[in-house]
């Protein structure tokens, strides 16, 4: 095997900071650990924040940024035992977060130590990572799509099904048409859940529909509340997919059912929620914030996956050396996931 390999490094961070394709010694797998040879790694739009503003992690330079990726083991330390030579694997999010309540954090300093954060992120042609960070890939996809399910696929399945419960007959709300939303889509319509898209223009609605969801609201076409109340005779949307954050979780505060769900994902809009309190204290809803999820959950994602034949939605596919594109695409937004391939 070869020595060296390339990695995606930052120097700094900034609008714009300049990603750099640099050479580094291929690492050898220490006791617990599997050398991954990685062969997709996808992009989240926490990814752009990192690179942005650093998000207040104390990052080390050079920093190599992205936490999501899907690989071959190609060799594996001493007393590993949950991956051989030729598995196909994938990355946890939160590294070390098995079940129940994350091992790190407190009311001070929540937990945060995520691959592309805390730790380094993905985007090299090999990673050494502790057995206990990795889950089987699932069969049914390729490389690309199975990059895609440790951050935007766990965050939509941890809100609907591990922490929301959602059933057949629930009517679920998403917002918008990025890799979360659309996974959240996908996943609710799988459950038999009645499921209400919001976006920007026809065509974006059109495709979430060829997806499976039974609504479009074109929000730049009026007050998408109350094209949800005329839509539901004014009953209400069971759960909702607060994307957008700032102002707009007022919006989903009166859209959402008498003791329903807001799962709280996204800062689209700000990070600072707001909204009134009436709504709040009359309804009841359960306002849960998603912090991503569990190696069990995506464990239990990936079955799913493989069961119902669940297929991501990708955007555009890039190869290794266009990553600084890739990143320019993340800027302008996508109808799903950004995909990087080596």
């Amino acid at each position: 095997m070869t020595k060296s390999m390339k990695h995606w490094t930052l120097d700094t961070i900034r609008v714009g900071a300049p990603l750099n394709l640099t050479e580094t010694a291929v690492p050898a797998p220490a006791r617990g650990e599997v050398l991954v040879r990685v062969k997709a790694v996808s992009l989240n739009y926490r990814d752009k924040l990192v690179r942005e503003t650093g998000m207040g992690l104390d990052i080390q330079f050079p920093f190599v940024p992205a936490s999501d990726m899907a690989g071959v083991v190609e060799a594996v330390g001493d007393d590993v035992t949950r991956f051989s030579v030729g598995d196909r694997v994938i990355s946890t999010f939160n590294p070390g977060w098995i079940d129940g309540k994350p091992p790190h954090g407190t009311a001070r300093n929540p937990p945060y130590r995520t691959l592309g954060g805390f730790y380094a992120g993905m985007l090299s042609e090999y990673v050494a990572l502790s057995e206990d960070w990795l889950v089987a890939a699932p069969k049914s996809l390729d490389h690309g799509e199975a990059s895609t399910l440790p951050c935007a696929g766990l965050t939509a399945w941890f809100a609907l099904v591990e922490r929301g419960n959602v059933k057949a007959g629930d009517r679920v709300l998403v917002q918008g048409t990025g890799g979360v939303a659309l996974f959240g889509l996908q996943i609710a319509a799988a459950q038999g859940a009645e499921v209400f898209v919001t976006s920007s223009g026809p065509e974006k609605l059109a495709r979430a529909k060829a997806l499976g969801a039974h609504h479009g609201i074109d929000r730049n076409a009026g007050d998408w509340v109350e094209e949800v109340y005329r839509l539901t005779n004014d009953r209400g949307v069971d759960h909702i997919f607060e994307i957008a954050g700032g102002a707009n979780f007022a919006q989903s505060l009166k859209a959402v059912v008498p003791h329903g769900r807001i799962s709280v994902i996204g800062v689209l809009e700000g990070f600072d929620i707001s909204g009134p309190v009436g709504p709040l204290l009359l309804k009841s809803p359960v306002v849960q914030g998603i912090g991503v999820g569990h190696r069990r959950a995506l464990e239990d994602l990936v079955r799913a996956v493989d069961t119902i034949g669940l297929k991501p939605v990708i955007d555009h596919r890039y190869a290794f050396g266009e990553v600084p594109a890739a990143f320019d695409h993340l800027d302008r937004g996508a109808f799903g996931k950004i995909v990087i391939e080596l």
